[in-house]
């Protein structure tokens, strides 16, 4: 328990630092202590069932079934359809069927424990820099989900990669489980949901990607913050060139567009997820427009833009 009485929770999953925080009973007495090692709980069985590093995750088990029609959960069916409304929302953008590609660029493993590139790595694209465009033939629009007959059809060798989505759902899952607590916040490696029956504002802070003091601070009291950038899951191939797991759908290759890191205010984890990684992509000038809530933009000479009505995201 923190001194203010509230249940913090720390623990690796998706790949990161995971972080639940629970204050006060719930309108059913569920103490904040066991919300949250509930909360935990969920969120590592969501974890495994989502990761592709898994081969008999049930992510894995969908994406290597060489059938066009499977048999789907409710939580599968619910991942297709986000990788369906985060293409459609970004105008192909975001795209969760380049799993071949980024393995292809050298992230067919987990990177969890690797560091980074070091910092000055992210600015030496500055000159070629361009915005990220949609993948030609739009591979996503072949995904339908049928929740009456619980099935995913796809064409065979489509395969889905869970990465941001998977964590900004499974914020929203537990996130609906401690709505009744008067306050939570589940960060779930950079994708955070906050809220309560109390309404008090959480601060969140937008850490610097170059490791400087953090660029802004975010109040949010209902909504969800999620931060996307290029920093931390970056390598070099093995002809030395800088890569990361961000790619340009229309290239397959790592997208370099001018943003190094973009974070994303909105209703939901899923959609804030989806908005920054969006803006990421789009480059600067798109990208503060597609920041729909507000947000903010960290660009590769070290510029941040905060975008209007970032401090202000479902304050009342």
């Amino acid at each position: 328990m923190s001194p203010g009485g509230e249940c913090v929770r720390r623990f690796d999953c998706f790949g990161a630092r995971v972080e639940v925080r629970v204050a006060g009973r719930s309108a059913a007495a569920v103490t904040p202590q066991l919300a949250g090692a509930l909360a935990q709980a969920k969120l590592l069985t969501l974890h495994a069932r989502l990761s592709r590093f898994t081969p008999d995750s049930e992510l894995s088990r969908c994406n290597a079934d060489p059938r066009v029609t499977i048999d789907a959960g409710r939580l599968m069916r619910r991942l297709a359809r986000a990788v369906v409304d985060a293409a459609e929302r970004s105008g192909g953008l975001v795209d969760a069927t380049l799993l071949d590609e980024l393995e292809r660029a050298g992230y067919g493993a987990s990177r969890a424990d690797v560091a980074g590139l070091p910092a000055g790595e992210l600015q030496r694209h500055r000159r070629s820099a361009r915005p990220a465009g949609p993948h030609p033939d739009r591979r996503w629009r072949r995904i339908v989900v049928d929740d009456a007959a619980g099935t995913i059809t796809r064409p065979p060798g489509l395969r889905i990669d869970s990465g941001g989505l998977g964590k900004g759902l499974a914020a929203d899952i537990v996130a609906a489980a401690l709505a009744d607590h008067p306050r939570f916040a589940v960060d779930c490696a950079g994708d955070v949901r906050i809220g309560g029956s109390d309404g008090a504002p959480r601060a969140v802070l937008v850490e610097d990607p170059f490791g400087a003091a953090p660029v802004c601070e975010l109040r949010v009291a209902r909504g969800a913050v999620a931060t996307s950038g290029i920093a931390r899951r970056s390598w070099r191939d093995r002809t030395g060139a800088a890569m990361h797991h961000l790619l340009d759908p229309a290239t397959g290759r790592p997208a370099w567009t001018g943003v190094v890191q973009a974070t994303a205010l909105a209703p939901t984890a899923l959609e804030a997820e989806t908005l920054a990684k969006a803006a990421l992509l789009a480059g600067p000038r798109r990208g503060r427009e597609l920041l729909a809530h507000g947000g903010v933009l960290v660009l590769d000479d070290g510029a941040v833009k905060v975008v209007d009505g970032a401090t202000a995201l479902l304050a009342a």
